[in-house]
């Protein structure tokens, strides 16, 4: 079988499923996964040979493909802001806008050139792969990491990625932690001692599930993914109030966001004493970053509710 054949091939197989650009891409990929060719190998040597022996498993990946397996799980990794992050079923995949949340973190760090040096300290909120708080451990010298997730699977992952990409085990703590539930966060991490929290929580509501893909709805954790129509800011608010408590004066809260709820998400941290609010676009026109500033002046908890000084 030669190169073009199998991506032909492959097309045919992922029809119906995806764009054309799209099937040809994955068909690509996967011959530069498991045939080790380059980027643009299948252009120059259309008519190359693939080695009999990968023929089985490219044929069985491109058959995954069909019943809407991701690609991402296929090859067992997704690129992420530079990195490699493994991924699995059980695990969110890393999306490309998520990247745009990182590297709007990094700017405002680096415009607050304090808080840039050794010992800035990050919590990663339903970290899912680890793949936000790793990514800006990665390029934050001397950062402090936490990550939690409900999920065993998630925290697994998020372990491996910690140790694959940082390649270090002092500054890193990752635990299970219900972001719903009633155990104090300020059990693990120090009450005003944190100068960013970020968090990509669910905020896909059930009613939206008919707009997505059935690679999305057939195989990625619903747990990651879903909220009740009746209460979409859920895990917004637990979080923002879960800020209060831990976040320094002038600390930073981050949220990606469902795209149909940025000034409502805006109105939540403002009324819970937040500050120097921003709803940013990502690439694409969508509302779906949200910031926030906390200062312990403005606000703080007294018999778990909101106050905001005078």
């Amino acid at each position: 079988m030669t190169y073009t054949e199998f991506i032909n091939e492959t097309d045919s197989k992922l029809a119906g499923l995806y764009g054309p650009e799209e099937r040809r891409a994955m068909a690509v990929r996967l011959l530069q996964h498991f045939c080790g060719i380059s980027q643009y190998e299948h252009i120059i040597e259309p008519f190359g040979t693939i080695v009999p022996e990968k023929n089985s498993v490219l044929l069985h990946s491109a058959d995954e493909l069909a019943m809407a397996r991701p690609l991402q799980y296929i090859l067992g990794f997704s690129e992420f802001a530079g990195n490699l992050f493994h991924v699995e079923e059980g695990v969110l995949i890393p999306r490309s806008e998520t990247e745009e949340l990182v590297r709007w973190i990094l700017c405002e760090l680096k415009e607050k050139s304090e808080k840039c040096g050794p010992g800035c300290s990050i919590l990663d909120a339903a970290c899912g792969s680890g793949c936000i708080g790793v990514s800006l451990a990665s390029l934050l010298a001397g950062s402090r990491l936490y990550m939690c997730d409900i999920s065993e699977k998630a925290l697994e992952v998020a372990r491996l990625n910690s140790n694959t990409i940082l390649r270090q085990d002092s500054g890193i703590a990752i635990f299970k932690y219900d972001l719903l539930g009633q155990h104090p966060i300020t059990d693990i991490i120090p009450e005003g001692s944190l100068d960013v929290l970020v968090s990509n929580p669910p905020y896909v509501r059930y009613s939206e599930k008919n707009q997505m893909h059935r690679n999305v709805l057939e195989y990625e954790p619903s747990i990651a993914l879903f909220v009740p129509d009746d209460d979409p800011l859920k895990f917004y608010k637990a979080i923002a109030l879960m800020g209060l408590k831990i976040l320094k004066a002038s600390g930073m809260l981050f949220f990606e966001i469902n795209e149909a709820f940025g000034k409502k998400v805006l109105e939540m941290l403002e009324s819970l004493g937040y500050s120097d609010t921003e709803l940013r676009r990502d690439l694409n026109g969508r509302e779906r970053m949200v910031r926030a500033s906390f200062s312990r002046c403005k606000g703080s908890l007294q018999d778990g509710q909101p106050h905001v000084g005078r």
